[in-house]
């Protein structure tokens, strides 16, 4: 029972590996992205489907809640939250559209659009995309699996070079709270 063990956490280490070998630059980009959005007064919207949504509202709360230290708030909304909401969209709409109505209400230029996707391929997560592309937002993506049309929509795609779902989800909950860290002592909050 120990060996499987050992192989998927030697596995998972290897992947580690390799991302901070090969991303630390872009992960370094988006923490230079996330400050400077909320350093002009923008606001962080973090989405994305199933696990991927759980870390956009672990992330969001990090950055209004705090991260490593007791700070001032900063602002942050899981677009994944508000049940009414995605219920009443998905069934007046679509289920595709339940994301890009909250950016098309919320999101305003200066603002900047965090996207959680393992495929790149949901279609919510693409139509949050193109509307905020259509009101001057910028997007960031943490993406797998080669990054899917997802990664083609966005400003900056930080691509785990992985088909495993989980590990992908893994990696991008690691990064978000290493570019926390970087924000807040950025913004110089610790």
């Amino acid at each position: 029972m120990e060996q499987p063990i050992r192989e998927e956490l030697e596995r998972l280490s290897e992947l580690v590996s390799l991302v901070a070998r090969n991303q630390a630059g872009e992960i370094a980009a988006l923490a230079r992205l996330v400050a400077g959005v909320l350093r002009s007064g923008g606001v962080l919207y973090f989405a994305g489907n199933g696990g991927s949504a759980a870390d956009a509202q672990h992330l969001a709360t990090e950055y209004v809640v705090r991260y490593t230290r007791s700070r001032a708030a900063l602002p942050a909304v899981a677009l994944t939250t508000d049940s009414s909401l995605l219920t009443a969209c998905g069934n007046d709409f679509s289920f595709e559209e339940i994301f890009a109505r909250q950016v098309e209400a919320l999101c305003k230029p200066g603002d900047l659009l965090i996207l959680h996707s393992t495929s790149g391929a949901s279609p919510n997560l693409l139509r949050a995309a193109r509307a905020a592309r259509e009101k001057g937002v910028q997007v960031a993506a943490l993406l797998g699996k080669g990054g899917g049309a997802l990664k083609e929509l966005a400003d900056l795609s930080i691509v785990i070079p992985s088909d495993d779902t989980s590990h992908i989800q893994e990696l991008h909950l690691a990064i978000q709270h290493i570019v926390c860290g970087l924000v807040e002592r950025e913004l110089a909050l610790v």
